[in-house]
């Protein structure tokens, strides 16, 4: 599970399985209940609590969808065993004595979260993946889940608040199949963004927009979301804002763009992969400065 911490460590998530994109580190499969519940433990550290289907509660919902997947034609490619955590580098206390840089990655399919340390500090939370098929909620252990709805309708209740003006300023006119800066497109941010700017909104669509935000940061323990979202909340007027579909991000090749001095944000609408017909999101959250903690 530990091993050095390199760009090519680093980089090693997808959105794909991982039988069909290799991982590194050690899978859940192969965990005794005591191992369970350490890395429990761990992920309870880092993410937030006690909202459904955000923070750890949106992990698992991702681990009982992909189970899910597993039993409805998906077979052994997908299940929670599936998912890959890692040390890379040597991990060390969060103290102002403390050195060196070191990452915890956890990845498998639609889902990875890095949190990258140096010198006692956390530096960065990004590239982060987010995504499910499906999309309609899941039942297990009398929950059910749906860990990216809240996602969906953020951004759908954002662009429908939207003057016909405003909308169109929005939209683009090229049609998007999946995410821009994906799994593989580190360091590719387009050199000019399009779309509408945020401080051209009032207040009241403002908030929406930065609510979308918080859906993604707050997933994150609370004092590193409140520092991330300080710096986010400080450039929103200079954030903007773009769509391609439909406004609802329900049907296939929907996509929306947030793109700020630091944040970046993508959600696309993809067709179902094991499950035909029904359509599932992708969505990716980087940062302009600290993706893989500014290295």
């Amino acid at each position: 599970m530990q091993l050095t911490y390199s760009k090519a460590n680093a980089q090693k998530w997808s959105n794909l399985p991982a039988a069909l994109s290799s991982r590194i580190g050690i899978k859940l499969g192969d965990l005794n209940s005591s191992q369970l519940a350490a890395f429990r433990n761990l992920m309870v550290a880092v993410l937030a609590l006690n909202t459904d289907n955000e923070g750890y509660d949106e992990l698992l919902g991702n681990l009982v969808a992909d189970d899910y997947l597993n039993t409805v034609g998906g077979g052994s490619d997908y299940g929670a065993g599936n998912f890959y955590l890692s040390f890379l580098g040597t991990p060390s206390a969060s103290t102002p004595s403390a050195t060196g840089l070191w990452e915890i990655l956890f990845t498998g399919h639609h889902y990875t979260q890095p949190y990258t340390f140096n010198a006692g500090a956390i530096t960065g939370v990004t590239p982060a993946f987010r995504g499910v098929e499906p999309m309609a909620a899941v039942t297990a252990n009398s929950r059910t889940y749906q860990p990216v709805e809240q996602e969906r309708s953020a951004i759908a209740s954002a662009l429908s608040g939207l003057s016909s003006t405003e909308l169109a300023t929005a939209k683009l006119s090229t049609t998007f199949t999946d995410l821009v800066l994906g799994p593989g497109q580190d360091s590719k941010f387009p050199t000019t963004k399009v779309g509408l700017q945020v401080g051209n909104l009032s207040a009241n669509k403002q908030a929406l927009v930065l609510t979308i935000i918080k859906l993604y940061v707050n997933d994150l323990d609370a004092t590193t979301a409140a520092t991330v979202l300080a710096t986010y909340t400080s450039g929103l007027a200079s954030t903007y804002i773009a769509y391609s579909g439909t406004t609802a991000m329900t049907t296939q090749n929907d996509y929306f763009r947030i793109d700020g001095p630091r944040v970046w944000i993508e959600y696309s609408t993809q067709g179902g992969i094991v499950i035909k017909g029904t359509p599932h999101p992708h969505a990716v959250w980087r940062d302009h400065t600290t993706d893989y903690g500014g290295n």
